[in-house]
């Protein structure tokens, strides 16, 4: 009843009038005149009309505006093949799931079929299996397009095809690894001269046929043979941190892997025109004359394996860290310490993946067959100390204490470290 009120301030002892007041006391909020001399009557006779006029008001406002039906269900034409439910249109006619697949099949395998009959099937939903001539010649009939089936194709194909993506990895030398290959290649230079700084010579010493030994041959053989002992000697002394491992296994090391790393070098500095090889003061001879300089049976292998390292192109960097790796490998036996020789050899292959990888970034594998190439190497090498046998009994005198130290197995090599503290070769290295 007091919902339009507003309420005055009263002094002490005054009474209010509700029906009397001032007109602005009474008002609705939405109207801005003032209203005298209503009764209570009034005021209810006033709220009615007012709630059935919002009422009426709403009601208008609900049915304004009614909901449009829905779109009628979309209808397709019976399909023209054989007049089976439609599914849509499928390559230019209404037609079944049926036919379109039959019709698509039969495009896409280049199918070729024949009647038994006179050419001229009925088909329809019973029979449209019956005969594939004639349900495919009244696919074309109703209107079925080749070209349709060709071009939705190569639509999915595209739209299967995953994009192929070119990944090239990119390889950086940490400024460790930088260190690494930079003290390798030095070593490497400065113990091995590359073939286009040495001054090549040949001799005519038995050069036309294969003998079992030049005796003349063999002496600058094994003089050279020495020398290049002690440079694989100083090279192995500059390998970071090889140094810093125990006497016995620093020796150890260099017996298995000096002819490895000799046999390397040497087939580093084949010329394949014409089949020679150039030692490091110069001497260069053919494949004949390493034979008879005291290779015997092992000649053809190590030619072949140089001839294997010529599609590598491997450069001074990666022979030198091959080099390094051969000789840094904690598989060898008799290591005291084989798992700090490992830890060493980790860098070493790390730094030849990265340089070859970085020297040749569109052929990833080289690496790897780089790698393979030690296999290679110590078949050859154990070969080398049976062949040290057989040339002990067809020289003169002595085998020079450094190659036979280098090349005899590795069990009495131990021992003999063991035995004889003053072994030519610890004298050597030391």
């Amino acid at each position: 009843m007091f919902d339009y009120m507003d309420f005055l301030a009263v002094g002490p002892g005054e009474t209010l009038d509700f029906y009397t007041a001032s007109p602005c006391m009474l008002q609705e909020p939405s109207v801005t005149a003032c209203f005298t001399g209503l009764t209570e009557t009034d005021w209810q006779i006033h709220r009615i009309a007012q709630s059935v006029e919002t009422q009426s008001s709403s009601s208008e406002d609900l049915f304004a505006s009614p909901l449009s039906p829905p779109p009628p269900p979309r209808t397709y034409k019976p399909c023209f093949v054989c007049q089976d439910k439609s599914s849509g249109y499928h390559y230019g006619v209404s037609a079944c799931e049926g036919c379109k697949g039959f019709f698509r099949r039969s495009v896409q395998k280049n199918m070729v079929y024949t009647c038994h009959r006179d050419s001229n099937c009925i088909i329809n939903k019973i029979t449209r299996n019956r005969c594939q001539y004639c349900r495919l010649q009244r696919c074309f009939a109703a209107g079925m397009s080749k070209e349709s089936v060709r071009n939705d194709r190569s639509k999915k194909k595209e739209k299967n095809e995953t994009p192929k993506m070119t990944i090239i990895e990119t390889y950086e030398l940490t400024a460790e690894l930088g260190g690494v290959v930079d003290n390798i290649c030095r070593a490497h230079r400065e113990t091995f001269p590359s073939l286009c700084q040495l001054g090549k010579y040949t001799t005519n010493s038995s050069s036309d046929t294969r003998i079992q030994l030049d005796l003349g041959l063999w002496d600058k053989f094994s003089e050279l043979a020495t020398k290049c002992i002690i440079k694989v000697v100083e090279f192995a002394k500059r390998v970071p941190g090889f140094t810093g491992l125990t006497i016995t296994d620093q020796i150890t090391l260099l017996k298995a892997a000096c002819l490895d790393i000799l046999i390397l070098r040497i087939c580093t500095r084949y010329t394949p025109d014409q089949d020679t090889m150039t030692f490091s003061d110069g001497l260069t001879l053919t494949r004949t004359q390493i034979h008879n300089a005291g290779f015997g049976p092992l000649t053809d292998q190590v030619f072949t394996f140089a001839g294997q390292l010529l599609p590598l192109e491997m450069d001074d960097t990666e022979s030198g860290l091959l080099s390094a790796i051969c000789l840094v490998s904690g598989d060898r036996q008799d290591l005291e310490e084989p798992s700090k020789v490992e830890v060493l050899q980790e860098p070493l292959l790390e730094a030849l993946k990265i340089y070859s990888r970085k020297r040749r970034p569109s052929m990833p594998l080289m690496f790897p067959k780089v790698l393979m190439k030690i296999t290679d190497l110590r078949s050859i090498s154990a070969k080398g100390a049976e062949r040290v046998v057989t040339l002990k009994m067809e020289i003169p005198g002595s085998m020079p204490p450094l190659i036979q130290e280098m090349l005899e197995e590795m069990e009495n090599l131990q021992k003999q470290s063991e035995e004889d503290e003053n072994s030519v070769f610890r004298v050597e290295y030391i």
